[in-house]
């Protein structure tokens, strides 16, 4: 008897987590399912999806951009020393260009706008929410997926391979100048191999990450924000399970990723 009780309040607990879990999950569906339907459907609101183009790629291209130029200088430089050990440092320009292009640019511009744009979104709506604006939208007939869901999942699913292309160009040319002005590398031989080395796939790959990505960022953040609780605290949790629940989802969508294109 002492040993079956604490082993059934184990097993009620776990029980109860692993139903709260499913129970998520399949409300995350449904509300993506419903963003999904209402982002073709009309009406649309173009005012409000240029308004969301702007602050999740315009706004974000700083950050992402100092992410990716000191991630391909910092990668230049470590892979040197890493190669330097087995006389393979010609190597450098070839790991830079496929690193960043299939890994580092879509994950860390991901993470980066997760931060910005995903607590952002979950700020915002979770607000509106506290304070009744969409339930005022609700009473006069205008669908609060449409006004305020659709916009920024469209635009976060379009606008981070934009800012991720960009992350290429500028975290390969930061592998550049280390490689050129630090570690003594010629220039033009530097460029040509990293021009023969890359494939398309490399930037593709990398270009639907981004997109994926896009969508779970917009779709934390609009989700925990219009489930959010009550008061500044709701608020507050609310903007920390869309970042903590997108960075999470963004790792684990990147290796099922990598694995579907590069297995």
């Amino acid at each position: 008897m002492f040993l079956i009780d604490p082993i059934l309040n184990v097993c009620e607990r776990l029980g109860r987590r692993l139903l709260m879990l499913f129970s998520i999950v399949g409300r995350l569906v449904m509300f993506a399912f419903h963003a999904l339907r209402d982002v073709l459907v009309p009406p649309y609101y173009p005012k409000l999806i240029g308004q969301q183009f702007i602050n999740i790629g315009y706004y974000s291209l700083t950050v992402v951009g100092l992410t990716a130029l000191f991630s391909g200088m910092v990668l230049a430089l470590q892979s040197y020393t890493g190669f330097a050990r087995f006389n393979a440092e010609s190597a450098i320009a070839n790991v830079v260009v496929l690193s960043i292009t299939r890994e580092l640019a879509p994950v860390l511009a991901g993470l980066m706008v997760a931060g910005r744009i995903g607590a952002s979104i979950a700020a915002e709506i979770g607000t509106m929410r506290v304070t009744e604006q969409i339930d005022a939208m609700t009473t006069l007939s205008v669908n609060p997926f449409q006004y305020l869901i659709a916009p920024r999942v469209l635009a976060g699913t379009l606008m981070l391979p934009v800012l991720v292309f960009i992350a290429d160009i500028i975290g390969v040319f930061g592998g550049f100048i280390v490689g050129v002005y630090v570690l003594d590398f010629n220039p033009y031989t530097y460029i040509q191999q990293t021009w023969d080395f890359v494939q398309a796939m490399d930037v593709i790959s990398g270009l639907v990450k981004a997109a994926v990505f896009g969508f779970i960022v917009t779709l934390m953040g609009c989700y925990c924000g219009y489930n959010s609780g009550r008061g500044a605290q709701g608020v507050g949790a609310a903007t920390t399970n869309a970042v903590v629940s997108a960075s999470i989802l963004i790792l684990i969508f990147n290796y099922i990723l990598t694995q579907v294109f590069f297995s």
